[in-house]
């Protein structure tokens, strides 16, 4: 029991490192919503997410190796691999948040022009069809890590359980921060443009893809943190220079 409380405790810590990025992503896309019915849209979307990844978890529990086994074979000088399921949702998933990040900064370097344009609210039902399929995404490297440390049902799903909860409580946080600091939203976009980047990597990886003979070798955890350090360094030296700047000529006017 001891062992199995223990496991616990690491793989909450575990699903708590790996959400962040999936923590990320509910924030801003909550935004798409009706401003009145953004915590709703947040905390109804990763409910949903959390009862499903419980689900996903029972079924790669028993159905693993069919995930993992490869269903088509690219044998091409640009391009060879073997794809598997597993493979085929993480580039899916990668693909899909280098567009959102990419849209998303487009819209913003944009609005300045357009005012107007981009302003329009997405429907709740859309928003949190999103958050969740997101979510899913997101959970299949978590669950099976967790899988890689524990075989009891119970623990892993524990794990999902309380992670989930922390994720609401923090969704309403980090969404309130980025509401009042919107500088530290464009940090945020290239942050889940990071995100899209290791997704393809590490599908490219799973799928054994070669390009012009080179294998693609994923990003690790270390390396995404790392840069993400560096971009949050980057951001806060340059506020604090643009406002000695500001400073500056407003003594000099």
């Amino acid at each position: 029991m001891a062992e199995n409380i223990f496991t616990l405790l690491m793989l909450i810590l575990l699903q708590a490192v790996l959400g962040f990025d999936n923590l990320l992503y509910i924030s801003l896309e909550s935004k798409r919503a009706p401003e009145d019915q953004r915590k709703m849209v947040r905390t109804l979307g990763i409910g949903i997410a959390i009862g499903l990844r419980i689900i996903l978890l029972y079924v790669l529990v028993n159905v693993i190796k069919y995930f993992q086994d490869p269903f088509l074979e690219l044998d091409g000088e640009f391009l060879s691999g073997a794809i598997s399921v597993h493979s085929l949702i993480v580039l899916f998933g990668g693909i899909f948040i280098l567009y959102t990040a990419v849209k998303e900064i487009f819209h913003l370097v944009y609005l300045e022009e357009h005012e107007g344009v981009n302003k329009r609210s997405q429907s709740t039902a859309k928003t949190i069809f999103m958050i969740v399929l997101m979510n899913l995404i997101f959970s299949f490297d978590s669950i099976l890590s967790a899988m890689a440390l524990s075989d009891v049902f119970w623990v892993m799903a524990t794990a999902i359980i309380i992670s989930g909860g922390l994720m609401i409580w923090l969704s309403d946080g980090v969404s309130k921060f980025l509401a009042k600091n919107r500088l530290y939203e464009v940090l945020g976009l290239f942050i889940l443009f990071l995100v899209g980047v290791m997704l393809l990597s590490e599908g490219g990886h799973l799928a054994h893809l070669k390009i012009f003979g080179n294998h693609i070798t994923p990003m690790s955890k270390t390396t995404f943190y790392f840069i993400i350090f560096i971009l949050v360094v980057i951001d806060i030296v340059q506020g604090r220079y643009q406002k000695r700047l500001l400073s500056r000529k407003r003594r000099v006017e």
